[in-house]
């Protein structure tokens, strides 16, 4: 079970951090990232990581700009987000997908069984 919060309204150029909490031990086990979908699209990968955390995937929209990072402390992930523009507007998700023998992470959203219920952004000009 995974639990998102931290979705807020700001203007562009403001930041937020979206944190996911699991309900069991992801860390060595599970890849974990950050989705986000907006209407009529499918989701798109923003950040993940892999079950020993190493070197994160971002999307080119957000280098540069997000941090992804495991929360240890509470088995889950978050997102730091500055420099927020209008199009990163979208519903975040947060994602797990087991990895427990390793192997990389699924690039794309299908390939990721565990989803959180999302976390509304809205960024304005």
């Amino acid at each position: 079970h995974l639990s998102e919060s931290g979705g807020d309204s700001v203007q562009a150029g403001g930041s937020l951090t979206l944190s996911c909490v699991a309900s069991e031990n992801t860390y060595g086990r599970y890849c974990m990232g950050w989705f986000r979908q907006v209407p009529s699209k499918g989701r798109e990968a923003v950040a993940t990581v892999g079950r020993l955390a190493g070197s994160p995937y971002y999307a080119d929209s957000v280098k540069g700009r997000f941090t992804v990072s495991r929360d240890y402390a509470k088995d889950g992930l978050l997102l730091q987000m500055n420099d927020l523009q209008p199009n990163d507007t979208a519903m975040y998700y947060c994602a797990a997908e087991e990895r427990f023998y390793g192997g990389a992470c699924p690039s794309d959203a299908s390939g990721w069984r565990f989803w959180g219920q999302g976390t509304p952004v809205t960024v304005s000009s």
